[in-house]
């Protein structure tokens, strides 16, 4: 009873960590400013969460959550924008002239209409489009490719609804120039300072919810799904319901990644929902050790800033920089990051095995010794 007790404090332990640093130590070290870029890496942890939870424990290479960061950012700035306007007025970018707004923008004029639909848009997306492939037992490389190419559409779907008469998202310039965030005037310091308190609150919860199911009989069906599905559905369960549960909750996870994303660096446009913002989600996830509950926080967080501060440096050059991280890590170290103290590990038992072999005298031939004692007794 004891040592269970002990187990459950010690599980506890890193949030600990992690809520002393958020909440006590980053805002007593940093500037506002950096303050402000650590919030944004925070909402590319959020999204990693979910696709550590799909990928690391489920098995499904999702190359598309730029489409889910998107849905939640698209409607934060479209609510942004509309309550900058003012009631039964058009957001400054759309011309003067226009007087009615379509019932899908209009919507997102309402604040709990917003918050719900954060969640609610990605989930159903992803529930849809989880039904329709994994129903039909698409996965591996097809299902990576369907999602790559469902990002690709929705960056362009993005356009497309900025370039009608209507331009109801601003085309590739994007949502910009927010004023406000649900009545907080987002030039105030303190006010960006609260919009980080809220992104790493939003995290460690996001991290406790993937904590629980990766520890619940759910994680375990999930994790048997990426062994063998085969013996999943000989046990009775459908392996498709349950990778996409797991689809869903990750598509929801971004959608709040998304939303955050918007007030903290004040703008969103389709170059951050489209398929290379996707690949450089997952690769984050890849380097941090996408089979850990930590590892994708800490790899999103250190990509996102290792962007913000060698694509500075070599602008030209960070796209393959972080094309070649991701070679290396999926080559040589498939753990990530995290699985470096178990590799250790691993290659120093191998070391011993191999010393004990080269040292020890070899074990006595059982049936020599039988023949031996024989020989001794007659």
């Amino acid at each position: 009873m004891k040592a269970l007790t002990s187990s459950r404090f010690s599980a506890f332990i890193p949030f600990l960590v992690a809520a002393a640093v958020l909440f006590v130590l980053a805002p007593a070290v940093l500037s506002d400013f950096r303050l402000n870029l650590l919030a944004r890496y925070l909402c590319f942890a959020i999204v990693a969460v979910g696709i550590g939870l799909a990928w690391g424990s489920g098995g499904m290479l999702t190359l598309g959550q730029g489409v889910f960061f998107g849905l939640g950012a698209y409607a934060m700035g479209l609510h942004m924008k509309l309550d900058d306007a003012g009631p039964g007025r058009a957001p400054d970018y759309m011309p003067p002239t226009t007087d009615f707004l379509p019932g899908w923008v209009e919507m997102f004029r309402s604040g709990i209409v917003t918050i719900v639909a954060i969640a609610l848009l990605p989930a159903l997306v992803a529930l849809v489009l989880g039904l329709a492939t994994f129903k039909r037992k698409v996965r591996g490389a097809y299902f990576a490719i369907l999602s790559q190419a469902l990002a690709a559409a929705f960056a362009l779907l993005i356009i497309v609804l900025g370039s009608q008469s209507g331009n109801y998202t601003n085309g590739t310039n994007g949502l910009n120039n927010f004023r406000s965030f649900f009545g907080y005037d987002l030039d105030d310091p303190a006010n960006q300072k609260m919009l980080f308190f809220i992104a790493a609150g939003f995290l460690l919860v996001m991290v406790a919810i993937a904590r629980q199911l990766r520890n619940s009989r759910y994680g375990e069906l999930l994790r048997a799904c990426q062994s063998s599905e085969e013996r999943v559905r000989f046990l009775g369960y459908d392996p498709a319901n349950v990778k996409v549960v797991a689809y869903v909750i990750a598509a929801a996870m971004a959608g709040i990644g998304g939303a955050l994303f918007v007030p903290v660096v004040g703008i969103i446009t389709p170059l951050d929902v489209g398929v290379a913002p996707s690949i450089a989600m997952l690769i984050g996830v890849a380097i941090g050790g996408r089979g850990t509950l930590w590892g994708p926080v800490l790899g999103a967080i250190g990509v996102a800033w290792a962007q913000s501060t060698l694509s500075e440096q070599f602008p030209a050059f960070w796209t393959y920089i972080q094309g070649a991280l991701f070679i290396v890590v999926i080559a040589f170290l498939p753990g990530g990051i995290a699985g470096v103290g178990a590799a250790i590990r691993n290659a120093r038992g191998r070391w011993d095995d191999r010393r004990r072999g080269r040292t020890d005298p070899p074990a006595a031939n059982p049936v020599e010794t039988v023949k031996h004692d024989v020989g001794s007794m007659a």
